[in-house]
């Protein structure tokens, strides 16, 4: 499968640029998919505007592998996808060597996913060059949506070097920066623009310590004596697994009325994001109950019924509950808890 595989509409709708929320794992108490609380999740995000889905991913708990529930989840997924017939872009995470990486992807793309979010984690043994012959296998099966992990949760540093190489293959689709360092969030953009592919691939921001920022910036990066003006399309977040409707309607604040603020104003809201996100995925306890909190807000809202996640040890980090607390007592414009209230009925059928 190729690029110019991508139905027009869908493909369009990724350059265009929106939210494409990580798609969380609805589990019953003893720890068992539960399909349909995890079909009113998709329904949830696609009503709110999302403009894709991304399933098998950190969100989606990466245990779903060991679990035998892989194939299961993002055929979930695209049934929910189909059925809302906003032709979302969907986008399947794969991990692991190149057999399991391959392996996944095939999985996705009979599945009618469009790419596959490509995660190095654990690839540690790997030297740049293996990493891209390890892309450009897995680019043969399926477009890819590259992603440069931080550190803090199993990335490393790749070189500038590599984001060009990796740039130059040629069904790599989108890449998702959230390395969480300014200068390696550089390095792809650079990279993308001396590869000559800022108009065949996407940049989403996965940066949760400035989201507003990457998606407010134009990048102006010097190529043959000329300015190449690049700008993030969007994101792909854990972040946005929660108060997506209001996530979507930022989204398109940004890109479609950025003056409808001052830059005070959005350096303000950059900043109280960031503040949103360090309680949501537990900074204080170096990201321990990422997924935990996530589940919480769901919980709250009525979307899920536990914060159940596959490893029973994986719950929210100590004191996280009271910032929640205290988050949401102060900051209740962040939240979407009205239109989950005006819809949950119809999403429960």
């Amino acid at each position: 499968m190729l690029i110019s595989d991508i139905p027009q509409d869908t493909l369009a709708r990724l350059r265009r640029g929106g939210a494409i929320p990580a798609h969380p794992l609805a589990l019953t108490p003893d720890r068992k998919l539960d399909e349909h609380r995890q079909r009113v999740l998709s329904r949830y995000y696609l009503d709110a505007g999302s403009i894709g889905l991304a399933v098998g991913v950190h969100t989606t708990q990466f245990e779903i592998r060991e679990a035998g529930l892989y194939d299961r989840v993002l055929e979930l997924a695209a049934e929910e996808a189909e059925a809302h017939g906003s032709q979302p872009f969907l986008v399947g995470g794969v991990a692991g060597a190149t057999a399991q990486a391959t392996s996944e992807a095939k999985v996705a793309r009979a599945l009618g996913y469009h790419a596959v979010l490509l995660s190095l984690a654990g690839l540690d043994g790997l030297d740049e060059d293996a990493l891209v012959a390890h892309c450009a296998a897995v680019a043969e099966i399926m477009p890819v949506f590259g992603f440069y992990l931080q550190p803090a949760v199993g990335g490393r540093h790749l070189s500038r070097a590599f984001w060009e190489r990796f740039a130059g293959i040629e069904n790599v689709v989108a890449i998702k920066a959230a390395p969480f360092n300014r200068y390696f969030t550089l390095d792809v953009v650079h990279a993308v623009v001396a590869a000559r592919a800022e108009d065949r691939i996407s940049l989403y921001t996965g940066n949760d310590d400035h989201i507003v920022a990457d998606l407010l910036t134009e990048f102006r990066v010097a190529r043959d004596g000329e300015i190449v003006s690049v700008r993030f399309r969007g994101g792909l977040l854990g972040h946005w697994a929660v108060w997506t409707r209001r996530a979507v309607e930022l989204m398109e604040e940004i890109r479609d009325r950025p003056d409808s603020r001052s830059l005070t104003d959005w350096l303000a809201m950059d900043a109280l994001t960031t503040y949103a996100n360090s309680v949501l995925f537990d900074v204080d306890n170096n990201f321990a109950g990422c997924i935990a909190a996530l589940h919480e807000v769901l919980r709250r809202q009525g979307l899920l019924e536990g914060t159940w996640c596959l490893n029973p040890e994986e719950t929210m980090g100590p004191g996280q509950e009271a910032r929640l607390g205290r988050l949401l007592s102060q900051h209740p414009e962040l939240t979407d808890d009205q239109f989950v209230k005006d819809n949950i009925e119809r999403w429960l059928r």
